[in-house]
């Protein structure tokens, strides 16, 4: 028979990519300073985002059970919350404070995403093992042990997302947060590579949720609870693989007919750029000065540039001349009105509106009092966006990975600002140096909005100390964001 006979009921081995993750999460060994370094900030920037967040009631409550009472005494945690949840639950509630405000770090490749999203399973299942070998005894999983874990997934996401473009079959980037996330719970749970791969295999079984929630004219806040939601089920996979000894499916991708690869991605296999190892933890981008989407961070900092020429002048406006990249000009140019909050944090013109007009751009600036400024759908309106070619190969040139904008204001006398420029912001690899005092201002000043000041400090002491932070055990330091 035909390998492709679809009436042949013979076992496959299991698709190659499959066990490609189970060897690399279980037999890797992370030799990198760097990445444990940048996990570090990553772990810290995470959670001052998700203090953030709690300013947001339409995020605050989505934190708790699925239903009333649904909660877990000595279960995992949610920072900055009092609830104690079972880790299934706890996995969407941190992924959900995590990406509420889109101001997590951020992966940009043929698949866009954000990397740390994966911390909601792994802060979720670590809370949970670590409360639990701490009652019975046992060895609970240090800080440490998480940024081992996050560097994992963190590679998992961002090395499927080099070259495989989801968002072009329609789907959301998300998939890949489900993916990595399951293969890592699966270890942290104690599953071995035959686990792993049965986990993995059921992700891809899943397929995927459609980007609709995340484009004109259908723009909506799922996009802030769509990591939280690929968490939870990434949990769930991982338990029922270790826990329940579910069977996996050899070919879920590669089944004729059947498979992920016909189904939902045009009957291509993946591609891979690179072997696993630690690349995206080691060249992640923070967002570390606006809560935007990725791929307008030098817009908004070329639009803070000639906030103080051009705000005088705003009646005297007669075009304003965006370029992008490829991807920016696909995902973020947008016309008519913006319908809410998740409307506005993916519309490249609001978010250079707002600093041309006001010098800043925060969370509370895609807010519906900000919005009904006419200020700002005034200046939409005067704006011109389009592709650079150049900013669009320098995207994909993995030697620089840059996310170019550049800005100019031209007024109807005839004069025109300068065309301002820049080619990465300042959570890239490139300007790490510029922009970790900047990510710990941000953490501290997160953590003063939220957790009473004597918390404040027991975090602030607790990460001051590289060593001393890797070895504190994981229950204690999220002990820290208890209310």
């Amino acid at each position: 028979m035909s390998a492709h006979d679809i009436r042949s009921a013979v076992r496959p081995d299991s698709d190659q990519p499959l066990t490609d993750i189970a060897d690399y999460v279980v037999d890797y060994q992370i030799d990198s300073k760097e990445a444990y370094d940048t996990a570090r900030y990553m772990l810290l920037d995470s959670l001052g985002t998700a203090m953030l967040a709690m300013k947001f009631p339409e995020c605050v409550k989505h934190l708790g059970p699925l239903v009333p009472g649904a909660t877990l005494p000595g279960g995992a945690r949610v920072p900055g919350t009092s609830h104690e949840l079972d880790p299934v639950q706890a996995a969407f509630a941190i992924g959900t404070q995590i990406r509420w405000l889109d101001f997590n770090d951020t992966w940009l490749a043929a698949e866009w995403g954000h990397p740390s999203d994966n911390l909601g399973s792994i802060l979720a299942v670590g809370d949970y093992l670590s409360r639990k070998a701490e009652r019975e005894g046992g060895q609970s999983l240090t800080v440490r042990d998480v940024l081992g874990y996050a560097i994992k997934a963190h590679e998992i996401q961002g090395c499927y997302a080099l070259l495989n473009s989801f968002n072009r079959v329609g789907q959301d980037h998300v998939i890949l947060v489900r993916l990595a996330s399951t293969a890592v719970a699966t270890a942290m749970l104690g599953g071995n590579k035959e686990q792993i791969t049965t986990a993995v295999s059921h992700s891809w079984i899943d397929n995927g949720a459609l980007r609709t929630y995340r484009h004109a004219p259908n723009t909506g806040p799922r996009k802030s609870w769509a990591a939280g939601d690929a968490c939870r089920r990434a949990v769930t996979h991982a338990i029922n693989a270790v826990y329940r000894g579910v069977v996996g499916y050899p070919s879920a991708l590669s089944a004729k007919t059947w498979g992920f690869y016909d189904v939902a991605f045009n009957g291509k296999p993946f591609e891979f750029e690179r072997p696993f190892g630690s690349y995206v933890m080691e060249n992640v981008l923070f967002k570390i000065s606006y809560p935007a989407e990725f791929h307008a961070q030098t817009a908004v900092e070329c639009a803070m540039q000639l906030h103080g020429e051009v705000a005088a002048k705003l009646d005297q406006i007669e075009k304003i001349v965006i370029e992008t990249q490829e991807a920016g000009s696909r995902i973020i140019d947008k016309t008519g009105p913006l319908a809410n909050y998740a409307d506005r944090d993916h519309c490249i013109q609001y978010m250079v509106a707002v600093p041309l007009i006001f010098g800043r751009l925060g969370a509370s600036d895609y807010n519906d009092d900000v919005a009904a400024d006419p200020r700002i759908d005034a200046l939409r309106d005067k704006m011109v966006v389009s592709e650079n070619p150049q900013f669009t190969r320098d995207y994909f040139d993995p030697a620089k990975r840059y996310i170019g904008n550049s800005l100019q204001v031209f007024f109807t006398d005839g004069s025109s600002t300068q065309k301002v420029s820049i080619d990465y912001p300042i959570g890239h690899r490139k300007r790490r140096a510029e922009g970790i005092p900047v990510l710990l201002t941000k953490f501290e000043a997160a953590m003063r909005g939220h957790l009473p000041a004597h918390r404040v400090k027991a975090v602030m002491d607790a990460v001051k100390d590289p060593a001393r932070f890797d070895a504190m055990p994981l229950q204690d330091f999220l002990g820290l964001f208890t209310l």
